[in-house]
């Protein structure tokens, strides 16, 4: 059976070297085949998986030197219905692709996430440079004009047949980018492995001191450690936050359940957002053939 795994697109994304990643990992262990189908947005992406044209999706959720993508955690908010099941972490290592010598580079376009995981490197080497924002690194490539370049991945460079004129470019060895499969909660998934992690988020009922110690003393009283804590805005008001969480315990866990329903009394909405294994994906080229 083919299983359609939604993931940002175009050819040539890191999230498709994830995704592929992910489409190895089930093959070898006899789950059938999984299609990747490329959507223009991590939004898009996450949709996909709602309106059922794709059973999962693989979308970026932090990255080791940049932190967390924002627009991953607003969605996962925003839209109910979707559970995290897996995490894959993979190696990120970019690439300045151009057709124009690198004296002449004017314009250097990629996605956000790349342009700041690069930041130094480029006011280093492209201090004059206008750096343009795209949807993805893979989009960034296509269609390069002259005195253009792409930052993105080596696949990329082979994929739409653009010289490498230097890599690796971020400004720290060790970059990696930590993805989340989700699909809907009633979809069957795999669990290879007991759940190592679980994320949740939640509002607080009421803006004053002490309103975010309570929630976070239920979890260090249970023994709980938490990997990250994010808060981001809630769009209703200035000063208003919501706060994301990453525990290192699966929900199945006493400690964890526990902790899930002393949480319900001290925050105003409460978002379990999955359990899920993580898993180490090899290289961003995720095993694919040029």
């Amino acid at each position: 059976m083919t299983i359609t795994l939604a993931h940002l697109g175009p050819q040539g994304t890191y999230a498709e070297a994830a995704a592929a990643a992910c489409a190895a990992w089930w093959y070898q262990r006899g789950l059938g085949n999984l299609r990747l189908v490329p959507y223009p947005s991590i939004v898009q992406t996450l949709e996909a998986v709602l309106t059922q044209e794709a059973t999962l999706a693989i979308v970026p959720v932090e990255n080791s030197t940049e932190g967390s993508v924002t627009v991953t955690l607003d969605s996962l908010w925003q839209l109910d219905g979707l559970q995290i099941r897996q995490a894959w972490v993979l190696p990120i290592a970019h690439a300045l692709l151009s057709h124009t010598p690198v004296e002449a580079i004017e314009t250097i376009y990629s996605h956000p996430q790349a342009l700041a995981q690069c930041q130094r490197w480029l006011e280093a080497r492209f201090p004059n440079a206008a750096l343009v924002p795209t949807r993805s690194t893979a989009e960034a490539v296509q269609g390069l004009d002259n005195h253009a370049a792409a930052i993105a991945s080596r696949r990329a460079a082979t994929l739409y047949r653009i010289p490498v004129l230097a890599e690796p470019i971020n400004d720290y060895p060790d970059n990696c980018t930590r993805f989340w499969v989700v699909s809907r909660p009633n979809t069957p998934f795999p669990q290879m492995q007991p759940c190592s992690h679980t994320s949740l988020a939640f509002s607080l009922p009421i803006n004053q001191p002490g309103a975010l110690l309570q929630p976070l003393r239920i979890f260090a009283d249970k023994g709980i450690n938490l990997s990250r804590i994010e808060s981001r805005p809630t769009k209703r008001s200035l000063g208003e936050y919501l706060f994301f969480l990453d525990l290192e315990a699966g929900s199945a866990e006493e400690n964890v359940k526990h902790s899930l329903n002393a949480l319900e009394d001290v925050t105003e909405t409460l978002k379990l957002l999955g359990s899920y294994s993580i898993l180490q994906a090899e290289s961003d080229s995720g095993g694919m053939p040029n």
